[in-house]
């Protein structure tokens, strides 16, 4: 039985967004009007982000196309409907009470309807009453087999293949991280590529992917400027499964953090712009400002006119959640956060969850 719109949740945060992802393009290919297809974040980190989301999620769906094209509007991220202070908010509740009375009477012949979530409450009223009313779908993860069948699922639609033994090893070197194992997944494809077999092999992996040991703090550092808490939270656990010493992830957050700052600035005073190819306008915008980092383009951390378009568009787009404020904020914390690594040595892991907690919740 059809029904009025998709739900889509799980554990992972990363295989539900792919997921969500992967249906909306599948329903926005053959649009004409980019005003007919629509993304909302859901990601709240308090009740009034909350409600806003929800409200923006129900004016995009009831607002009419201009050509008449069947719009796609999808509510990515939502993190409201788990077992957190947000979702147990008054106001979130009235909204999440709004959104099921729009969700009932919903246009499916006018509208496409995506909603996403992870990490969800099964215990809610409004997740059981998602779970009937809805075209249903839980994205399982959590274990070695689920997230060895995603990786299949990743590869196949682009010819690709990968061997049990090269499987196996490419989880365990990822740490059993969705979102590492299935990039480094779709990297290797394009390295097998090159030879026009097909196939990743165990060798493949083992030359190719750097052990999880190496690639934890990039993880966590991409989950933090998501502003995603209880991902980061999670990320910095397994962080710490592997490491002891907490000033590399601090280094990397930084060096992220100075990037946005840099960007951020740029994009507001319209100067730049995040494109499909990237970030539109950056070698325009060097020409006037590249005099202040001393006239070089030699690769630096510290220099944004030296990194790759394509990379400060992706960084770009996934922290565009964070105002300039809340980033000049976060890098407040990192330092004060490095004082208290220096005289709290034995609980450096603790020290990290803290400064998540108080930039993020």
């Amino acid at each position: 039985m059809s029904h009025n719109f998709t739900f889509i949740c799980g554990d992972d945060d990363f295989l539900v967004a792919a997921e969500g992802r992967k249906l909306f393009e599948s329903l926005t290919q053959n649009l004409m009007d980019d005003l007919s297809m629509e993304i909302v974040d859901g990601n709240a980190g308090k009740a009034e982000e909350a409600v806003q989301a929800i409200a923006s999620f129900i004016s995009a769906a009831q607002t009419l196309s201009l050509f008449g094209e069947k719009k796609t509007i999808w509510l990515k991220d939502i993190n409201f409907l788990a077992d957190n202070r947000t979702a147990s908010a008054e106001d979130t509740l009235e909204a999440i009470d709004r959104l099921q009375i729009f969700l009932e009477s919903a246009d499916s012949e006018s509208v496409s309807l995506i909603l996403t979530a992870s990490p969800v409450d099964k215990r809610r009223k409004f997740y059981k009453w998602l779970s009937k009313n809805s075209d249903f779908k839980e994205i399982k993860g959590g274990n070695a087999k689920d997230l060895g069948l995603h990786i299949q699922k990743e590869l196949k639609p682009i010819g690709f293949e990968i061997s049990n033994d090269a499987l196996n090893l490419l989880i365990d070197k990822t740490g059993g991280n969705s979102r590492l194992a299935i990039t480094e997944a779709l990297k290797l494809a394009t390295f097998v590529g090159l030879e026009s077999s097909g196939r990743i092999e165990e060798d493949d992996v083992r030359e190719m992917v750097p052990d999880s040991l190496d690639s934890d703090f990039f993880e966590t550092t991409d989950v933090f400027f998501t502003g995603n808490l209880q991902s980061t939270l999670d990320s910095i656990g397994r962080y710490f499964f592997t490491n002891k010493e907490a000033r590399p992830l601090l280094a990397s957050l930084q060096s992220r953090n100075r990037l946005l700052i840099q960007l951020r600035t740029l994009t507001s005073s319209g100067e730049v712009k995040l494109g499909y190819k990237g970030v539109d306008g950056l070698d325009r915008a060097a020409e006037k400002y590249l005099c202040y980092y001393g006239g070089s383009k030699d690769k630096n951390p510290l220099n944004v006119f030296s990194q790759n378009a394509w990379y400060l568009g992706k960084i770009a787009q996934a922290a565009s959640g964070l105002s300039l404020k809340k980033l000049v904020d976060f890098q407040i914390d990192f330092v004060e956060t490095f004082k208290e690594l220096i005289t709290r040595s034995t609980e450096q892991e603790e020290v990290m969850r803290a400064m998540a907690i108080r930039c993020l919740g």
